[in-house]
This record gives C-alpha cells, structure tokens and sequence, in this order.
C-alpha cells in the first residue's frame, strides 16, 4: 500500500521534528528572577496578613516561654482539653511548661486538638509546608478538629521556591514521600457551591511563631 495511515503520517512528523533543530524563540529569557512584587513588610508581617486573609489564626510569640504561657491561655479560654502530640522536639517543650498531651495512637481518634512542627512559612501565601519527615507523618495535620503549628522566624521563607530548595538542600538523598502545603483550614465548596469548613481536615488552623530571631541578634 503506497498510502500511509493516520498512525504512521503522525509518527513520521513526530520522528522528522526530532531529527530537526529548533532554535530556541527567547534565548536571553530570563528564568530566575522573581515575577513577583517586592515585599513592603516584613516576611512575618506579610505571612500574618495572607494566613489570616485565607482564615487561618496567627499568633506571635517573642520565646518559647511566651508560647508556653499562651498556649495555656487558650487551652483554658477555648477550653481546647487535652492536646495530641507525637513530635518529641514539642513533647520536651510542652513538659517543661507543665502542659498534659497525649501522644499514643489509639488517642488520635478522640483528639480535638492536634499540634505540630513545619518545615517552612511561606510568607507570600501565607501557606504552611510540611513533610512526612517530621514526626507526626500524616496523622495528626489532617485528623484533628483543630491543628496547631508551632513555627520560628527562622523557617520563613518568601515563596514556594526558597522552600522546596531548602528541603532538597535538609534531606538530599532521603527525600520526603510526602510535602504538603497547609493554607488556611480545610474547606470545600464543592456542595452546591456553599462553602463547608473542615471537610476534609481541620476547622481551624492556628499558627504560632517564636522569634528565634532575638535570640541570634
């Protein structure tokens, strides 16, 4: 058959365009630099101003002293319980400032109130990025009616870039098989476009920041 079928006349384009060079339409493109505007404030300033734009709660703390004491202000006014924890770092924290946690799996099912570390803050989205690496997992950023992150200075980044480099640059060859990014509490609209809190996660998000920052000046 001298004719050729569709399959064949589409491969043959296809192996043609491979064979020929095509010069690249932009050669002094400019890939790296930012397509953003300049920060006017502060990253924590501006991480605050998008996390509670998106319906998130920040809070600041200038030591871990200061977060321990309003930790213990909220758990008596929101009357939040009992806290879930499985991040040894935090256990450490919370016993020194005299605040009970449960930390056994099977209390997961029965927990209000979760709390965690990140990885980074990103300020620009005012978005939360963690990892599997860290010690809770999964579990305890999404089962929990309430979610807790506890965050320093330090782990403020501007965008989504400087973070996904700086967790390449943490684990190298021991990546992460999980990154997720937390913006805000969960929400769906989905249902006949009414806006749902918490369908697939927790209702509320509360970020705490400690300055680490004082501290190295």
């Amino acid at each position: 058959m001298e004719e050729s079928t569709s399959r064949e006349k589409i491969l043959k384009k296809v192996r043609d365009a491979l064979i020929e060079k095509t010069e690249v339409p932009y050669p002094i493109l400019d890939q790296e630099s930012s397509v953003y505007k300049e920060f006017t404030e502060p990253l924590d300033v501006t991480f605050a101003e998008e996390l509670v734009r998106i319906a998130g709660k920040f809070v600041y703390c200038e030591s871990e002293d200061e977060f321990i004491g309003t930790l213990k202000s909220f758990i008596l006014e929101k009357d939040w319980g009992v806290l879930y924890c499985q991040d040894h770092a935090i256990h450490e924290i919370l016993k020194a400032g005299g605040i009970p946690f449960e930390s056994h799996t099977e209390a997961l099912l029965d927990t209000r109130i979760g709390i965690t570390r990140c990885e980074y803050l990103i300020a620009r989205l005012g978005t939360v990025m963690v990892t599997s690496r860290l010690s809770p997992g999964r579990k305890v950023t999404v089962y929990p009616e309430i979610h807790l992150v506890l965050g320093y200075a330090s782990q403020l980044v501007p965008d989504l870039k400087q973070a996904l480099a700086g967790i390449k640059k943490k684990y190298r060859d021991n990546y992460p098989s999980m990154i997720s990014l937390i913006s805000g509490p969960s929400r769906t609209a989905d249902i006949e476009k009414t806006l749902v809190m918490g369908a697939h996660g927790p209702k509320e998000l509360y970020v705490f920041l400690i300055d680490d920052t004082i501290l190295a000046k």
